[in-house]
């Protein structure tokens, strides 16, 4: 069984380390943290060290991983970094084994499907992206690399998701909609139109509230 690297090491990874465990295709040969303690545990297993000790770890023959971080715009700052470090590191995917898959779904490396989570025909997911417990994407939809859906997510068909953009908990998008790159679209809101790049939308129906930046943080409570 090929050994890997959790890089994570948060709520996020928690359930990232279940859902392997759970699959057994792999087995968690330790956690990576930007800032959690060498030694420290989660889930029963050691935090190894930082990103910065991955090619060390890589020199042992541990060349494959999942990044576990929830936000996206930080994946993604953490996958570039890896890739400098490991050109030729290999990202995993990991999907929950209680996901309902359509066989015609097309999904990207280093992506995370979680318990629940439903994706229907003709679907294309990207790299590193996030559908999390109990989100259901419609068919023909697009969601491209490090964009996610939080839990409870309901996206109708034909829908398209652009780079890095997140959809909050229990958030609803109407069919035939296009949201922009780098857009956050807040908890429990109610999608009808198209959303252009680095917007923060919420609210039933869902209005544009303001321009956002790049890797503005989404996670937490303001």
């Amino acid at each position: 069984m090929n050994k890997v690297l959790v890089i994570g090491a948060s709520g996020h990874a928690k359930v990232i380390i279940e859902a392997i465990e759970l699959n057994k295709n792999y087995e968690i040969h330790g956690l990576i943290d930007s800032f959690k303690p060498k030694g420290q545990k989660l889930s029963g297993y050691e935090v190894l060290g930082t990103e910065d000790e991955i090619s060390e770890i890589a020199n042992q023959g541990i060349t494959k991983g999942i990044i576990a971080i929830g936000d996206n715009f930080t994946r993604h700052l953490m996958y570039r970094k890896i890739i400098e470090l490991v050109p030729d590191f290999e990202f995993i995917t990991v999907i929950h084994p209680s996901a309902v898959i359509s066989p015609s779904v097309r999904i990207g490396k280093g992506t995370v499907i979680l318990a629940s989570a439903t994706i229907n025909i003709d679907t294309v997911v990207g790299d590193f992206c996030i559908i999390n417990t109990y989100a259901s994407f419609g068919h023909d939809g697009i969601m491209s690399d490090f964009s996610s859906l939080a839990p409870g997510v309901n996206i109708g068909g034909n829908v398209e998701i652009d780079f890095c953009t997140a959809i909050c908990l229990g958030a609803n998008v109407i069919q035939g909609v296009t949201i922009g790159r780098h857009c956050i679209i807040g908890a429990g809101s109610l999608i009808l139109n198209n959303i252009v790049d680095f917007k923060l939308v919420y609210g039933v129906p869902g209005k544009e509230i303001r321009t956002i930046k790049e890797g503005e943080s989404y996670l937490q409570k303001s």
